[in-house]
């Protein structure tokens, strides 16, 4: 009686730099870091007393993320940095003289992509089909799902690259070196710097100073044939 062959294992999983040399580790680790810091920031700007909540924290987490990336890549110390769309679709690009390759980010499980983090934005689709060809680019698409936990802390950032609706191609946890949570502080530590900003401080959270008063005026020399004339 012949037995049945095994079914033969799945093929292993690509690393990022197999796609394109650009999407190196430490360039991976550089951009993951921006965004697990600015979830940090803004959970340590968030006022849950004067209405903040998940939706208002993620909100404002994405549009620090956005802005981390978009200062760091002008501020020419990462030359293989560029933002291709600055929009709410926001598209960055890792590799530089114009043949770098398009990456968005999203929070959320990487396993669960949804179907709004799967579309694909047409200047995408374009520096992607420039960086790789149109037969390797087509239908893909590169992704850093944040995940987070109950709290809305960072867990870990993931690297992916999907085929389509149902194929992944790559799916790369990537090193953040998380420290330990200091006891009985609910607000996550700093990582690394990475855009030389150190994130909000106590000093953030403290109302402006006043501006010194002004000096006062020496009242006018009274004069009987001219009465002062009252301002107020």
């Amino acid at each position: 009686m012949e037995h049945p062959e095994p079914p033969s294992p799945p093929p292993p999983s690509r690393l990022p730099w197999d796609f394109h040399p650009a999407l190196t580790e430490e360039r991976l680790r550089i951009c993951a870091r921006m965004l697990a810091n600015a979830r940090r920031d803004a959970l340590a700007m968030a006022s849950y007393e004067l209405g903040d909540d998940p939706w208002s924290v993620g909100c404002r987490a994405f549009a620090f993320g956005r802005h981390r990336l978009e200062r760091a890549a002008s501020s020419g110390d990462y030359p293989w940095l560029e933002v291709l769309d600055d929009s709410a679709h926001f598209v960055f690009v890792i590799g530089g003289n114009g043949n770098g390759v398009p990456v968005r980010f999203y929070r959320g499980a990487a396993e669960e992509p949804t179907e709004r983090t799967l579309k694909r934005q047409e200047v995408e689709v374009q520096q992607l089909s420039l960086a790789l060809g149109e037969a390797a680019a087509e239908g893909l698409a590169f992704r850093l799902a944040v995940e987070t936990d109950g709290t809305g802390r960072v867990d870990r950032v993931v690297f992916l690259a999907l085929r389509g609706e149902d194929r992944v191609e790559c799916f790369w946890p990537v090193p953040l070196e998380l420290p330990a949570a200091a006891p009985g502080t609910g607000i996550q530590l700093r990582l690394i710097a990475d855009d030389g900003y150190a994130g909000p401080d106590e000093t953030a959270n403290r109302p402006a100073p006043l501006p010194p008063a002004l000096p006062r005026r020496k009242p006018a020399a009274s004069n009987p044939q001219r009465p002062q004339t009252t301002l107020f």
